[in-house]
């Protein structure tokens, strides 16, 4: 029970001060460096925006270059299981074929693979694009804040 207790207040102890840290622009001396720090961030949003933008509109284009990828993997898989067929009713002219088209099915299924991860890998960069950018405008949330209670400040004389 008393260990409860000392848990208890501890966690309040950091849960106030935590509220009380977290506002570091408190009086009209700290403005500029308010408004320095809200430009940076607005900058890194814009930015941020800027390159999820382009993410996004890059992603269709990922998307089409797979799936063609995919197909032509599957055609090229679909001729060189028929061309082993009949490499085993044939000699070694059909056996070459077979060898071939077995390796261009090889690198077409590679091709395809490629072009997965790299819609993959856009995705990954949007999601983390936009994790960043909730960041950033949780950031400026936060320092309108703050700039709205030193608005509110009696003027000092």
């Amino acid at each position: 029970m008393k260990i409860k207790i000392y848990v208890v207040c501890f966690i309040t102890l950091m849960v106030t001060s935590f509220t009380a840290y977290s506002q570091v622009y408190k009086t009209i001396a700290d403005t500029a460096k308010l408004n320095k720090e809200f430009t940076e961030v607005s900058n890194d949003i814009a930015s941020l925006s800027a390159k999820l933008t382009i993410a996004q509109n890059n992603l269709p284009g990922y998307q089409s270059k797979a799936r063609t990828a995919d197909s032509d993997a599957q055609d090229a898989a679909s001729n060189s299981s028929a061309q082993a067929a009949r490499s085993t009713e044939g000699g070694v002219k059909e056996a070459r074929k077979a060898k071939r088209k077995s390796k261009k099915a090889y690198r077409e299924a590679k091709d395809a693979r490629s072009a997965n991860n790299a819609v993959e890998g856009q995705d990954n960069k949007i999601a983390s694009l936009t994790g960043q950018l909730a960041k950033k405008q949780e950031r400026l949330r936060q320092l309108s804040v703050m700039r709205d209670a030193i608005n509110a400040l009696p003027p000092q004389q």
